[in-house]
């Protein structure tokens, strides 16, 4: 993984990347500096298992009691299936912007544009949720009770402080994540281990214990578990990131799949580790069953550590969701480049714009104001459930639009995997159970269930979900109906004829 000393070599992996970002059609525009393990940061960051650790495992705990854990490897295993089907795609086209440069390539301008809709949509409103769930932290540090309105303050500011760094280009972005990613290998796996081997109040029976957290589904230990999978499957998203870091990656062809697979399986281990040393050192987990507890984790950190542990632990979470913020609104701000070079996003002119330090600026401006706008349904305490809602499950359509139209063009024959990485029938048959897990988590995640709503929560922030992409996915389509994006999208060449070049291309690269 570490980088060439000599000039010439570097200059050679430089023109070769800019060669092969030319043959599919764009210039080099933004600075390509990121070795594997910063395009590997970007990832991590993004899937964040302290941001993944906090969204779970207080909800995970209430519907399923402590045998919610099981859910993880699970879903963790479902979501190999789809970097798998991704690693293909990001070897052969390494571009920023995957799902709608990937689906314009499979299945035709159309389906493409309306994949990077989506998606885009779905990270920025992510971007919300992150920056939204950050402010307790902070009011958390200085000993303060938070306001609704105190917390959008919060927000927003977390969203400016992201586009500032941001906007100094791709190395200072990579080094305020890698702090982060430092803090949370403290919080993650020394506390985890910690808490595992020294603090443990219960044994490992008790993850074969629902506590009688199903009472909330009915009684049904089934519907209980398939809530939790719901639940756990927003712990394993963003590992995308790496794929909207593409065309600042060197090798990005053999190293961004790379990065994917190192992103994905580390944060799940990570994850795995905590959940289990939470509750396992909890000192009384039935109160988190009932909803009397709502920080379980901070509980179960302070019960073993002590209470000096409380402001030193909020430091290292706080830390960790501000590193998730800026490298989640750094992917979002690749991602609408992508499609304003192209011209197909409303104001593609100003969205596409990079600054001096190669920063896709206009990008980042656009998904800040997004995400700002999208922070005062916060004003409503119970409105931004919401967009929690939203901001989490739509993730789940773009990985199920991905992997269909990877599954339709091979059955097809239109496209052969080319890129370094080619699996042949077996990742055909990956590819299938790709396609079958993210149909089932995605009906699973969208499915309305009142117990993942606010007490009382009014009717649409139970199908908050639903109602949210349905909205993306309507204005979408009218858009692409009434300006017709897809018309200005040359057509990719025939399948057969770009997988023969590339072909060549790679065993010239090889010898």
């Amino acid at each position: 993984m570490n980088e060439p000393s000599l000039p010439g070599a570097a200059t050679a992996r430089q023109d070769s990347d800019s060669a092969r970002l030319k043959e599919l059609g764009y210039k080099q525009e933004l600075r390509r500096s990121l070795g594997v393990l910063g395009n590997i940061s970007m990832g991590f960051a993004v899937v964040s298992p302290v941001v993944a650790l906090y969204a779970v495992a207080m909800v995970g705990t209430v519907i399923g009691g402590p045998a919610w854990v099981w859910a993880l490897p699970v879903v963790l295993l479902g979501q190999c299936l789809v970097v798998n089907v991704y690693s293909e795609l990001a070897s052969q086209w390494p571009l920023a912007g995957g799902a709608y440069q990937w689906g314009r390539r499979l299945l035709g301008p159309s389906f493409g544009w309306m994949s990077g809709w989506v998606w885009q949509f779905a990270v920025m409103f992510g971007n919300t949720t992150v920056a939204y769930l950050a402010a307790p932290w902070v009011f958390a540090l200085i000993g303060v009770v938070p306001t609704p309105g105190g917390l959008v303050a919060v927000g927003v500011g977390v969203l400016l402080l992201c586009t500032l760094v941001n906007a100094y280009g791709i190395n200072i972005l990579r080094r305020f994540v890698s702090l982060g990613i430092a803090a949370e290998a403290v919080a993650s796996v020394l506390v985890g281990f910690a808490l595992l081997l020294f603090f443990r109040e219960h044994g490992f029976s008790l993850f074969f214990q629902t506590m009688g957290a199903e009472v909330l589904s009915g009684g049904s230990t089934a519907m209980a578990f398939l809530a939790v999978l719901a639940v756990a499957g927003w712990a394993f998203i963003g590992f995308d990131a790496c794929v909207s870091a593409s065309e600042e990656t060197k090798e990005a062809g053999r190293q961004v799949p790379r990065a994917m697979w190192w992103a994905l399986l580390s944060v799940g281990a990570v994850v795995i580790l905590n959940a289990v040393a939470v509750g396992i050192s909890h000192p009384d987990p039935e109160s988190v069953v009932l909803g009397e507890d709502l920080d379980p984790v901070t509980t179960a950190v302070v019960a073993g550590f002590g209470s000096w542990s409380d402001k030193p632990f909020v430091i290292v979470v706080l830390i960790g969701f501000l590193a998730c913020a800026m490298a989640s609104q750094g992917g979002a701000a690749r991602g609408l480049f992508s499609l304003a070079r192209d011209g197909v996003f409303p104001f593609s002119k100003q969205v596409r714009k990079v600054n001096k330090r190669k920063a896709p600026i206009g990008g980042l401006i656009t998904a800040t104001l997004v995400s700002c706008t999208a922070l005062m349904l916060g004003l409503n305490a119970s409105a931004i459930g919401s967009l929690i809602a939203f901001g989490t499950a739509a993730t789940f359509l773009p990985f199920f639009l991905v992997s269909l139209a990877a599954l339709i063009a091979r059955l097809r024959g239109s496209w052969v995997p080319s890129g370094h990485i080619r699996l042949g029938g077996l990742g055909t048959f990956l590819n299938v159970l790709a396609v079958l897990w993210t149909s089932f988590e995605l009906v699973n995640v969208w499915w309305p269930r009142e117990i993942l709503a606010e007490p009382g929560a009014p009717w649409y922030q139970v199908w908050a979900a639903l109602l949210g992409a349905s909205v993306v996915l309507t204005v979408g389509v009218v858009y692409l109906l009434v300006k017709r994006p897809q018309d200005k999208l040359r057509e990719p060449r025939p399948a057969a004829e770009a997988n023969e070049e590339e072909s060549r291309t790679l065993a010239t690269d090889s010898s």
